[in-house]
């Protein structure tokens, strides 16, 4: 049993906080993105820290087996919590994430397909993302693009 279901087992559904970990997979103007099996939407690959796992560590395992990338570098890129980072499982598990996310531009492929928790993965140019983006990720995703876009305007 996992340190999700063993707490899961002892609280149920109330609001259980956790930490995650999240890669934005970038190259050309466009970012990587996964729609989730769970709700349909899109974000980007992350999932929970294990005990024992350090941050990095939990966002590399996680790109792999949400997308079948291998990182070969991770930038941290911010750390979110708040009242955003609130979420509800359709099975009605409440959970208040603190996401730590790192951005990766160094990757290579594995062969590995992505797990069942991911219905495809696809690239999306910077101007052209899907309208339904989970509300978790969303504000993240945006001010991440934002500040690329002003970077590269030579704004700071």
């Amino acid at each position: 049993m996992t340190y999700i279901e063993t707490m899961r087992a002892i609280i149920g559904n109330r609001p259980l906080l956790l930490v995650g970990t999240s890669t934005i997979v970038v190259k050309d103007k466009m970012i990587l993105l996964q729609r989730r099996a769970d709700t349909g939407d899109w974000g980007y690959p992350g999932g929970y820290l294990e005990l024992g796992e350090t941050t990095e560590e939990s966002a590399k395992r996680e790109l792999y087996e949400e997308t079948g990338l291998i990182a070969e570098r991770l930038i941290l890129y911010g750390v979110f919590a708040g009242e955003t980072r609130h979420f509800t499982y359709p099975n009605g598990d409440e959970v208040y994430c603190t996401d730590v996310v790192y951005t990766c531009h160094d990757f290579s492929p594995s062969g590995h397909k992505h797990d069942e928790e991911v219905l495809e993965v696809k690239w999306f140019p910077f101007d052209a993302l899907p309208q339904n983006i989970a509300p978790s990720v969303r504000d993240i995703i945006e001010k991440y693009i934002a500040e690329h876009e002003a970077q590269e305007r030579g704004i700071r």
